[in-house]
């Protein structure tokens, strides 16, 4: 019996909520044909379109918040890696080995740190703020429906508020066939009943009325009541989210900065113990030419020696009696160490003054010249626009006629020997592999 009992209030209610949405939805038709008059409140619309506004702007805050949480993680994944790096390159024997070790874990600790008190003092701070507007758009909505329901009521008494001075009409005057049909004794008696009736249902519908305005007017003053006061928290509520958010940045760079420094002094240290060991680091060797095209040159080969030319002063042959007419210039040690084209210009210049001071040992540079270079290996042409290169060969470098056509690591020369023999630029110019060569002036 139970269950059964149960059972039919579970059907009634459902009965009741279905009647109500049939209500509701009439309601609204005829609210929206101009047949039935409409409850406004302008000033609760204007505190819905603000509840809404700072809805959008609160979810996307939270958004953006999880974006830059996400990078800084990538970040903190991003550096953990780099000092990984650095401490397997970072050989057993050199100095401030366990400084640089001990840098690294503060790195990696300070990271971990910053995303934490991020997550704790702005995402979920976020998080909580946000937690109240699912409640309250739920209670917007619902007092939607009690608004309807209260205008559904209020125009179903007004209808019946009308009826009644009909039914007062008919009382003076009966009109129906059962009223006429019936004996005079009991005409009094269907008219009373009847008018027992329409009273019935007027003040079942006041009833109705009057509860559907309170239910209405409570969600309704709560809610004139909180959504001003949660439109006036936001302002809070964002200076506190990025103030918490740039002192806690602030900090970390501080931080991490005094890290960078101390990182620093040790590499410095390892730079100034280790000083007089330096050595260049040479290429690997590649069989293959170098390929332009936005591509560096091939590395020259390694181990392989420049062939620097004798370095040779010229004197002429001492006549007779003793008498030199040419200069004689004595070699020092330290001319050994100069580049071989230095010398050659140096003494071309020099023999050229003592014979006569007719410059015919004076060399005469391509338009544009801009410094000269001197190939430390040998290159082998891939190209007709290339210069095939011995080690030892001076070339006269210079621009590029369109400077948009210069690869990264390539340049344009004519060999020395070339332009002093033909005279001719477009014959004898040519792009090399910068990395093939050497400065010498």
């Amino acid at each position: 019996m139970a269950e059964m009992g149960s059972k039919g209030v579970t059907a009634g209610k459902i009965a009741s909520n279905v009647q109500k949405k049939l209500t509701r939805a009439q309601e609204k038709v005829l609210q929206k044909l101009g047949k039935a008059d409409e409850t406004k409140d302008e000033q609760f619309e204007q505190c819905v379109q603000n509840f809404n506004k700072q809805l959008t702007e609160g979810t996307r805050l939270q958004k953006d918040l999880r974006t830059y949480l996400a990078s800084v993680k990538a970040m903190h994944e991003a550096s953990k890696k780099l000092s990984e790096c650095l401490q397997e390159v970072y050989e057993p024997e050199w100095p401030g080995r366990d400084e640089a070790n001990k840098i690294a874990e503060n790195n990696d600790l300070l990271w971990m740190d910053y995303h934490q008190k991020l997550v704790d003092q702005a995402l979920l701070t976020m998080d909580t703020y946000l937690g109240q507007f699912p409640d309250i758009k739920s209670r917007i909505a619902k007092r939607g429906r009690k608004l309807v329901d209260y205008d559904s009521a209020r125009h179903h008494y007004e209808s019946l508020q009308t009826a009644k001075k009909k039914d007062e009409a008919k009382i003076a005057k009966p009109v129906s066939l059962l009223e006429k049909a019936a004996p005079q004794w009991c005409q009094g008696k269907l008219q009373a009943h009847l008018v027992a009736q329409t009273n019935l249902l007027r003040n079942q519908a006041e009833e109705e009325l009057i509860k559907a305005q309170k239910v209405f007017e409570e969600m309704n003053v709560d809610l004139q009541e909180e959504l001003p006061s949660l439109w006036n928290s936001r302002v809070g509520f964002y200076v506190n989210t990025f103030q918490s958010i740039a002192g806690l940045e602030e900090n970390f760079h501080k931080e991490m900065s005094k890290l960078n420094q101390n990182l620093n002094d040790v590499l410095v240290s390892l730079e100034k113990q280790h000083g007089s060991n330096t050595f260049t680091v040479k290429a690997q060797p590649s069989d293959s030419a170098p390929e332009k095209g936005n591509k560096s040159p091939s590395p020259p080969p390694d181990g392989s020696p420049a062939a620097t030319p004798e370095i040779r002063v010229n004197h002429e042959p001492e006549p007779a009696g003793g008498a030199s007419p040419g200069a004689t210039i004595p070699k020092s040690p330290s001319q050994s160490s100069l580049p071989a084209v230095v010398v050659e210009t140096f003494s071309a210049t020099v023999n050229g003054a003592v014979e006569g001071g007719s410059g015919t040992g004076r060399l005469d540079l391509p338009p544009g010249f801009m410094f000269k270079v001197q190939a430390q290996h040998d290159y082998t042409a891939t190209d007709t626009d290339e210069l095939q290169l011995k080690a030892g060969d001076v070339v006269l470098v210079i621009p590029f006629q369109n400077p948009e056509e210069q690869d990264e690591g390539w340049l344009m020369g004519v060999k020395e020997s070339d332009w002093n023999q033909h005279k001719e630029l477009e014959k004898c110019r040519g792009v090399f592999p910068e990395n093939f060569t050497e400065r010498v002036q």
